[in-house]
């Protein structure tokens, strides 16, 4: 495994994540599978855990919090999220100082620790004057609840305008931006996002860098009756275009040529730009996690990267960004 400053802090986070969207606390991963999951992340050098209150209105975070006490804390950087609504009461959502003071006790008593990593605001709240959100971050980060804080799908618009109010009123700023990236979704990250990032020092942690496993392959002849393309429509219907099924099988030569997966040619692309400090995955077996973890010391030269963009049609997917992350 390898390691990178999340942006221009100290803290390092190994370049291969692992996150609890998608298979963690909605009965989709049994707990004892689960368990060797996370186990065999953190046993071959996996130090980030990313997760959000959302993800399973909490469960998420209590199964994988579980399987996390077992390592010592300082060995962990443990990543949970706010914004989207976790029960029918008004101000149980958004941004407001209300909602995170209320959020984060919750995260924490959910993962069994003292304080989290990294804090993101899952999103930006048109409803909550971004000054109040960043005085709560602030005052979180003072009380020890919270090292960083950080943002997910936020404009470098809305960065910029953080960063200023920070400087302006000697608050912390966001250390990293959880963007979502892919080879099948670029929308704005590389003319917008990562260059935003480098000029104020921010991490990027990457969110569906397999496109929700478009990328592994596994649909090139159809869906399979096991997977989440078979369960989730709504995933389905977002990534699984005649174009998108073209272009990953375009890849597959591309990755036989080097001797990998296609899993293994997607995740180190994202990871070709230095600014990205790490990827998110997600795997509900420890065979998924063995094949992507090798990713991480796959590099791919110029040529590997021309042949990549002649295969994906040398243009971005247009495409919105999901709702949840």
């Amino acid at each position: 495994m390898h390691y990178r400053r999340l942006g221009s802090a100290g803290m390092k986070v190994s370049v291969l994540s692992f996150g609890g969207w998608i298979n963690y606390g909605e009965g989709k991963v049994a707990e004892d599978e689960a368990r060797r999951v996370v186990e065999f992340a953190y046993e071959n050098g996996v130090n980030y855990f990313d997760l959000a209150d959302v993800y399973g209105l909490g469960k998420a975070e209590e199964q994988m919090g579980a399987v996390l006490k077992q390592f010592p804390r300082h060995t962990l950087v443990i990543a949970t999220k706010v914004f989207w609504a976790m029960s029918d009461d008004v101000n149980d959502r958004g941004l407001s100082r209300k909602h995170i003071f209320e959020s984060i006790d919750k995260s924490l008593k959910r993962l069994g620790t003292d304080y989290v990593d990294i804090y993101f605001c899952h999103r930006p709240d048109p409803e909550t004057p971004m000054i109040e959100t960043i005085r709560a971050m602030d005052d979180l980060i003072r009380m020890g609840k919270v090292l960083y804080w950080g943002t997910s799908v936020w404009t470098g618009a809305q960065l910029r305008e953080a960063y200023a109010l920070c400087e302006r009123y000697g608050l912390y700023p966001p250390q990293v931006e959880q963007p979502q990236y892919s080879m099948l979704y670029r929308e704005h990250f590389e003319t917008d996002i990562l260059p935003t990032a480098s000029q104020l020092g921010m991490g990027l942690v990457l969110w569906s860098p397999l496109a929700f496993g478009m990328l592994t392959g596994k649909y090139d002849d159809g869906v399979p009756p096991d997977s989440r393309f078979a369960r989730e429509e709504w995933a389905r219907e977002r990534m699984m275009t005649e174009e998108n099924v073209q272009r990953v099988r375009n890849l597959k030569q591309i990755a036989d040529d080097l001797g990998v997966t296609r899993s293994q040619l997607a995740l180190a692309w994202t990871l070709r730009h230095p600014g990205v400090s790490s990827a998110i995955m997600g795997a509900t077996k420890v065979s998924q996690l063995e094949e992507n973890l090798k990713a991480a010391d796959l590099k791919l030269s110029d040529d590997v990267l021309q042949a990549i963009e002649a295969a994906l049609g040398n243009r971005p997917l247009n495409v919105q960004p999901l709702r949840k992350a």
